[in-house]
């Protein structure tokens, strides 16, 4: 038994788990999950670049996390960078600055390697899924679609739309006008529809991860924290996501985050279920299943497999 921890530093958040890999049963344990909202992809789609504040945030979030792994007694740590540092022309600063001030080495994953490890944790310890099952990840910066079953991954596509890179570039108030959300849902009816004959067949058997997708399955259940028990394998209703984005999309900031969405996601949000709706809609999903684990579960098996070559 080894305890490892994974970080997962995306454009809106960054997520740490600590588990226990059993090498005898060939399973992973969770022992400790957090996320800290970061907004590292601030500006990313438009400037290319991470700018200080959000840099200084990355590292203050980090050593937390490494006073955490060290109060958890992790003795591996992984630590995965996706769609803003990917695309950001500082990105080897940054990965510098955060092995020389905190002493962590990150992986710069690719959009393909991203979804192979987000597909692998997404199902991560579920039996008898229906098959072929496709897995969604709505991210800050990014989406990923991934069709696959038990034994392998058929397709895969990272789309370079996530909550905050489409409010970047549509929504410039909340709540956001008629003419700019239309914009928006035009840009996405094209992005899924030229992705629909590729992973059409998993249209049955939907999962889908991240933060994005998670708010709306507390919200859904009236939840005030986060309660793992009731969210991995909710049923996400299309008419839930559809009564959800008519709410956002109508009201302010405030509003919303009076309405229980944590301040630091409430900004995004509407984007975010824009994404999932123009999804769902397009690829007629009536209802799709939450997992609450996603990429940090991901890199944590990919260790357990390694481990056990």
């Amino acid at each position: 038994m080894t305890r490892i921890a994974t970080i997962d530093i995306g454009t809106n958040t960054a997520l740490l788990l600590i588990a226990d890999l059993d090498f005898a049963s060939q399973t992973l344990h969770t022992i400790y999950n957090h996320q800290e909202i970061i907004r590292l992809g601030k500006g990313v789609d438009k400037d290319r670049r991470i700018n200080p504040d959000a840099i200084e945030r990355l590292l203050n979030c980090l050593r937390f996390y490494r006073s955490l792994i060290e109060q958890y007694d992790a003795k591996l740590i992984r630590a995965v960078a996706t769609s803003a540092v990917r695309d950001a022309l500082n990105r080897d600063e940054i990965l510098r600055l955060v092995r020389s001030q905190i002493g962590i080495e990150i992986e710069l994953l690719s959009g393909d390697a991203e979804a192979e490890l987000t597909f692998q944790g997404a199902i991560a310890g579920w039996q008898n899924l229906l098959e072929p099952f496709l897995v969604i990840d709505i991210g800050g910066g990014s989406t990923e679609l991934i069709l696959g079953d038990s034994n392998r991954i058929r397709d895969k596509v990272s789309l370079d739309i996530g909550s905050v890179r489409l409010t970047e570039r549509f929504f410039h108030a909340q709540p956001p006008s008629d003419e700019s959300f239309a914009q928006a849902h035009s840009f996405l009816i094209d992005v899924f529809s030229n992705e629909l004959s590729r992973f059409i067949s998993g249209r049955e058997s939907v999962i889908g991860v991240a933060g994005t997708i998670v708010t709306l399955a507390a919200q859904a259940q009236g939840l005030k924290q986060f309660e793992n028990e009731k969210l991995h394998g909710y049923r996400l209703a299309y008419s839930s996501v559809e009564s959800q984005l008519h709410f956002f999309k109508t009201h302010s900031i405030d509003e919303i985050v009076a309405a229980g969405v944590e301040s630091g996601r409430a900004d995004v949000i509407t984007a975010g279920t824009m994404i999932l709706w123009t999804f769902m809609r397009i690829f007629g999903v009536k209802q799709l299943t939450v997992s609450t684990q996603g990429l940090r579960y991901g890199v944590a098996m990919r260790e357990l497999r390694h481990s056990l070559a």
